[in-house]
């Protein structure tokens, strides 16, 4: 069962069965901290690799995508807090829980540990019973997250998850990084486009001083992408600057439902256009904002539309609307 750091382990490009041993890897300069770590998982029924360097870790997550990767903090060369935060920047390798090990108990290095990307931390002499515990809790909520991630795959769900400090996808559906490359040309695969984050940092801020949630639309030409923001379960809320968060996004095409407003009513293109999104219930400014107008000239092609439809409300028009077109 046990993998030594000699022995080849085959790119395992698609997740492994949840029923199969966990993979943890060691990383820890220090032989005879491994060969206890080693031992003691080895015994639990872990499939167990290791790495002393962290260049070496780096090559050994690559390749061998482990469950979970327990983490010296301290070692000659690169340490453990810049293996930790390459681990996250790699999208194949960032949803990968991390465990530190480490002599280090001040507050500032407990802090720097958990800006690193680590989920868990525990000092040296380790305590291995304790510690098994700690990696059976995470293994549980890492399988969690990832039977989730695979069920929004299956179902053809557009969702991602990104980190508020520094715009990182740090995983995404199949249908949202196709969504994303459409919509966006351009952007860097693994990060969220600046109108996006701005967007998140504003809607973040909201939630936590208890406002309603607004969600963000980016119209290309006939589509429309639509956003929603949700906080992490495992944040419990709302929380710091570093937080990560899940969006939901939806495209919408409005072109069938313009052309039959223009079909049905003697409109302009831009007037179909604000009346288009009245039906879907925008205010003017919403309206000024999606269209890049300002809220009176969004009023003043209102006024034509109701004109132009023989009504005199934002209700009525849409109403009127619907009917007509369907």
């Amino acid at each position: 069962m046990t993998a030594s750091a000699a022995e080849p382990v085959h790119n395992r490009a698609d997740p492994r069965s949840d029923t199969s041993p966990d993979v943890v890897l060691i990383v820890d300069d220090v032989p005879d901290n491994l060969a206890v770590l080693h031992d003691a998982l080895d015994e639990s029924g872990y499939t167990v690799l290791v790495a002393t360097s962290g260049e070496d870790a780096l090559a050994r997550a690559a390749q061998a995508r482990p469950d979970i990767v327990l983490l010296d903090a301290v070692m000659p060369g690169m340490d453990g807090f810049e293996v930790a935060r390459r681990l996250k920047a790699d999208e194949a390798t960032a949803t990968i829980p991390i465990i530190f090990m480490t002599g280090l108990t001040e507050t500032e290095h407990v802090i720097a540990a958990f800006g690193a990307g680590v989920v868990d931390y525990v000092t040296k002499p380790v305590r291995t019973r304790e510690l098994i515990a700690r990696i059976e809790s995470h293994l549980r909520s890492a399988r969690t997250q990832r039977q989730a991630r695979r069920a929004l795959d299956a179902f053809g769900h557009a969702t991602l998850v990104v980190r508020e400090r520094d715009g990182r996808r740090l995983w995404q559906t199949a249908l949202a990084r196709e969504l994303m490359n459409q919509h966006f040309p351009g952007t860097p695969e693994m990060l969220a486009p600046p109108e996006v984050m701005a967007w998140v940092a504003r809607e973040a801020l909201r939630r936590r001083a208890g406002a309603e949630p607004q969600g963000l639309t980016v119209g290309r030409g006939p589509q429309r992408l639509t956003f929603a923001l949700h906080a992490m379960d495992d944040n419990g809320g709302p929380g710091g600057p570093g937080e990560e968060w899940l969006v939901v996004l939806r495209e919408d095409s409005e072109a069938a439902l313009l052309d039959g407003l223009l079909r049905h009513f003697p409109l302009t293109a831009r007037e179909a256009e604000v009346l288009y999104w009245v039906i879907q219930g925008k205010t003017n400014r919403d309206i000024g904002e999606i269209l890049s107008l300002s809220p009176r000239t969004v009023h003043k092609h209102l006024e034509h539309v109701f004109e132009k439809l023989g009504v005199e409300t934002r209700t009525a028009a849409a109403a009127l609307a619907l009917q007509r077109v369907g």
